[in-house]
């Protein structure tokens, strides 16, 4: 196999990334938009991570971001300040659809998850289109 098929076989593993992403610190979350309309990444969305108060109840923002062009969003949150408690990603879909001309049903999408044991890593895909959205747990 020539040099440079190995190459754009790294390339499209590895998605481009910038070099500030590369350099982004290990995240136990990562998240991976898909837009399954038109079967590309969900590139250029903007998302939030929040963690909930247990006393209070009310969401505390940790983060913002927007995907990539792969659809990823890379360094959410460290490992230190990654704790056991009730997590929420919100990803502002309707935003994303009209960037691309569409309308959505869904202005956004919140996914709520509980995290007990931060020692693992965790993945919280979206697989999305104008009127539908699914997510699972993958490693």
């Amino acid at each position: 196999m020539s040099t440079s098929r190995l190459q754009h076989i790294k390339d499209h593993l590895l998605g481009e990334y910038t070099c500030a992403e590369m350099a982004a610190p290990y995240s136990p979350l990562t998240t991976h938009v898909l837009n399954t309309g038109m079967g590309v990444p969900g590139a250029r969305m903007a998302l939030s991570l929040h963690r909930m108060d247990p006393s209070t109840s009310l969401w505390n923002l940790l983060t913002t971001g927007t995907t990539n062009d792969d659809g990823r969003c890379p360094g959410l949150i460290t490992s230190e300040t990654f704790t056991p408690a009730v997590y929420k990603m919100r990803f502002e879909t309707g935003q994303y659809w009209e960037s691309l001309g569409e309308t959505s049903f869904y202005p956004y999408v919140e996914i709520v998850f509980t995290i007990t044991d931060h020692s693992q890593k965790f993945h919280i895909p979206l697989l999305c289109s104008r009127f539908s959205y699914t997510t699972y747990r993958g490693s």
